[in-house]
């Protein structure tokens, strides 16, 4: 998916441009530029004034009388009539300092010459679309992306017949989709995802006879999926997914011969699916996961030459797997079966035999010891989570030079955490509620701290006490509750700067809270409940800002809870339990 969405945005570049280098280029000839008209410069300080706060310093350019002279960034003109054609202020991917405060002003709307308008990334521009923007009939792409728009979108936007790219996407806009949209003859590109909008896919958009790319992701959408959608036989992009459509798959959907990334999960689609499948013969990758679809994968998905990522995990899927032979599905390095109603045993050679980036096959009443694949040196993520595997996990890890991810919890695993030879390309490791033994020292030791950032051991037999932690570690989530684990927790867990997830709960750990683990600055969720902790929880805590979650219960702590934020507005119940603990949430202490 991301592969295309980086698709999206270089045809959106390329398109502006085909808009922009044209001026640029009469800026560079020895023919006079024309002065910006009035009006545009007008429209475009309007827009200036609503913007009360700009980190990106953009706006700072806009200062003298001429906005085509090439100083006003962001915006461009046409070389000959001075009339501006273009503006495009885009906030960098990821930097929040970066933004404008304010909200769009309806004097955009004389920009009655403009072709390109991209507003994006300024997660602070608030407040509606405006109406006058109905107004640009000449526009062919408007893109607003990654703000805080919010209200509905205007119907008048309709008028807008040239419109070949309308991106609205990561805003807060509600309501419905207007019907009205279905006026964009010429319309190739449509992404409203990550909005709050409402209600069905209307059936105006019928007319989108040129659409190649369609995002409606993570709204709020109803209904049916639209027969219509087989119109559309230039599309190479859909995601509807993580919206609330309900129905089947429409058969129509699967003559789409152009069609290569399908993203309908997250959704609430019922029936099977359909053997006509096969009709989506550039298909790349292709996603129903977390829906309510039955019955058999159909065999014809074996003759999808180009699809590379499967997910269909999370429905009701059940056997027999299809009997895909070797030359079946070639280009595959990614597939997810997990949570469905199989019972497979073995992982079936067609998969274990393949060069696979990705296997996900949780849930699926796996049984005997861990498998051995074929080609080990190409996984990167493994998850057999929730299964009934069994023994232990000598030569599993054989030539497993790419493996970054492994998943292996809740099964019946049980062996010493010595004999854990993990390469030293994971990131990720989760067994949690397994029969595991040994000490924490097995699996997190002076290799394994330069490249682990998650361990996940809880639930198991884990003894012994806490390694030391030394600087430098990569750790973010670090969850060893459950265990038998004794001893005091180390000072140099002060080490662990990059840690957000602590949770130690249910050992027989002693001894004092250190006071430098206030020094965890970006700690989210700390739990140190039921050990055998003493002594005060350090008012050090309170460096930790960002926490969300913290549990002190069944210990033997006593004093003053820190007063401040969030210890003292945590639930009572996070500080039940324990010596003599006092101060909000519990009652007051004593004063002698």
């Amino acid at each position: 998916m991301q592969i295309l969405r980086w698709v999206f945005k270089l045809l959106l570049l390329y398109s502006i441009q085909d808009v922009f280098l044209p001026s640029l280029a009469a800026q560079t000839s020895p023919q006079q530029a024309p002065v910006c008209s009035e009006a545009d410069r007008a429209a475009l300080l309007g827009f200036k004034a609503r913007i009360f706060k700009d980190t990106t310093d953009i706006l700072a350019s806009w200062v003298g009388r001429d906005c085509c002279g090439g100083d006003w960034e962001g915006v461009q003109c046409h070389p000959v009539t001075g009339r501006v054609t273009g503006l495009a202020l885009q906030a960098p991917n990821g930097d929040s300092g970066v933004y404008m405060r304010g909200s769009l002003s309806p004097s955009l709307g004389n920009l009655t010459f403009l072709e390109v308008m991209v507003i994006t990334g300024m997660k602070h521009i608030t407040g509606p679309v405006p109406h006058s923007f109905s107004n640009l009939i000449r526009l062919k792409q408007l893109v607003l992306e990654d703000n805080s728009l919010e209200g509905s979108i205007p119907p008048g936007l309709g008028r807008l017949s040239n419109l070949n790219t309308l991106s609205l996407a990561g805003n807060h806009l509600s309501g419905q989709i207007p019907p009205t949209l279905g006026n964009f003859g010429k319309l190739q590109q449509l992404n409203l995802a990550r909005n709050s909008l409402r209600g069905p896919i209307p059936a105006t958009f019928k007319s989108f006879l040129r659409l190649q790319y369609l995002d409606l992701s993570s709204n709020l959408l109803s209904g049916k999926i639209p027969d219509m959608l087989s119109h559309f036989q230039n599309l190479t992009y859909i995601d509807l997914s993580s919206n609330r459509l309900t129905g089947q798959l429409p058969i129509s959907l699967f003559s789409l011969a152009k069609l290569q990334d399908l993203s309908l999960d997250n959704n609430q689609l019922t029936g099977r699916i359909p053997g006509r499948i096969a009709g989506l013969r550039s298909l790349t990758r292709f996603s129903l996961s977390r829906n309510r679809l039955s019955g058999q994968i159909p065999l014809s998905i074996s003759s999808l030459q180009n699809l590379w990522y499967l997910n269909l995990s999370r429905n009701g899927l059940s056997e027999p797997l299809p009997a895909i032979s070797n030359r079946g599905l070639p280009s595959l390095l990614s597939i997810d079966l997990s949570f469905n109603n199989l019972s497979l045993g073995t992982i079936p050679n067609w998969i274990r035999d393949k060069e696979l980036s990705e296997v996900h096959l949780a849930g699926c009443k796996l049984r005997g010891s861990l498998p051995r694949f074929a080609k080990p040196d190409s996984l990167i993520s493994i998850d057999l989570s929730s299964n009934l595997l069994t023994g232990g996990v000598s030569g599993f890890f054989t030539n497993m030079s790419s493996l970054q991810k492994l998943k292996l919890s809740n099964n019946h695993l049980k062996f010493d955490l010595i004999d854990i030879k993990v390469p030293d390309t994971i990131s990720s490791i989760e067994l949690q509620s397994n029969q595991l033994t040994g000490f924490l020292s097995g699996v997190l030791n002076n290799r394994t701290s330069s490249f682990l950032e998650i361990l996940d051991v809880s639930r198991n037999q884990i003894s012994g006490t806490f390694p030391d932690f030394p600087e430098g570690l990569s750790l973010k989530v670090l969850n060893i509750g459950s265990n038998k684990i004794s001893g005091h927790l180390p000072g140099s867990i002060s080490n662990l700067i990059e840690l957000k997830r602590l949770d130690i709960s249910r050992n027989h750990i002693t001894g004092s809270i250190p006071t430098n683990l206030g020094l965890l600055s970006n700690l989210q969720w700390l739990d140190l409940s039921i050990n055998g902790l003493t002594g005060r929880i350090p008012n050090s805590l309170l460096g930790i800002k960002n926490v969300r979650h913290a549990n002190f219960r069944a210990n033997r702590l006593c004093g003053e809870i820190p007063q401040g934020r969030p210890y003292n507005i945590f639930p009572a119940g996070a500080y039940a339990h324990n010596q003599c603990l006092c101060g909000k949430p519990l009652p007051p202490c004593r004063r002698l």
